[in-house]
């Protein structure tokens, strides 16, 4: 769940959604946060051990673990120097699967922004490809949730046509996310469970009617090995039920697993 930052996340929401949900982990995107910063019941609260890794930047980015259990290792950043300490990726190992929360970053067209979320593919696909490797010479898995900031097909677009020389969905974009899947191995566990659909989408505009039309963009993904893939049984988007009851202008992407 990319939340839009945490603090307005933690007013709007976010903590009484945290408090309901059966999930065991929860990765959250764009906290913009740090610890400091938020109330007890968001860093400490109870029944969850939380991970934050904030950018050194503030303000900027920020990713963070929620899990029942407690880690038994937890990994900030992939071993690129630019990045790492940019608030862009934490993996906790729980068990038989390490999980990782993702904030790609967001690109524009023509722009230093464009570039730098670049240079990150080019550095982050190489550690995929090496991080299943390991995992599954362990005989585990890996799930990386988050926002990839990238729609893969034209089924996860509302507005496709609109949007081919945009960021977020530029060829260059969506076949490096095809490199992902198809080069690297990595499973894309919504698509895989709801192969005949349009969306489910994640992300809406807050601009115009966006959400009231459902004019939205699938950009969040759990992209897992093959062996967590199979063992994804179910998947939904948590759409709120009304504009004025989101929290964010993400919705979370929820997948249950039977381990």
């Amino acid at each position: 769940m990319n939340v839009n930052g945490l603090r307005a996340a933690a007013r709007k929401g976010f903590v009484g959604w945290l408090a309901a949900t059966e999930a065991d982990v929860v990765c959250l995107q764009e906290t913009r946060a740090e610890r400091a910063q938020l109330a007890r019941e968001v860093v400490a609260p109870d029944g969850w051990h939380v991970v934050l890794a904030p950018a050194a930047a503030t303000g900027r980015a920020g990713v963070a673990l929620y899990t029942r259990g407690r880690p038994e290792a937890v990994r900030v950043g992939f071993g690129a120097a630019e990045f790492d300490e940019a608030g862009r990726y934490v993996e906790a190992d729980l068990g038989r699967v390490s999980v990782a929360s993702l904030y790609l970053p967001s690109g524009e067209v023509g722009t230093a922004r464009q570039a730098e979320k670049e240079r990150f593919m080019d550095a982050f696909l190489p550690y995929l490809v090496r991080r299943r490797a390991e995992v599954e010479a362990e005989g585990r898995e890996l799930v990386v949730c988050g926002d990839w900031n990238i729609a893969h097909r034209e089924a996860d677009l509302k507005n496709w046509r609109n949007n081919r020389k945009n960021s977020g969905f530029l060829p260059e974009e969506r076949a490096w996310l095809s490199r992902v899947f198809d080069e690297a191995g990595y499973v894309d566990v919504v698509r895989a469970l709801l192969p005949d659909r349009e969306g489910p989408y994640s992300w809406w505009s807050y601009r115009g009617r966006a959400f009231d039309n459902d004019a939205g963009w699938r950009i969040d993904y759990q992209v897992a090995t093959p062996g967590a893939a199979g063992a994804a049984k179910e998947a939904r988007v948590e759409r709120a039920a009304a504009h004025d009851l989101r929290w964010s202008d993400h919705a979370p992407v929820t997948v249950a697993y039977a381990w």
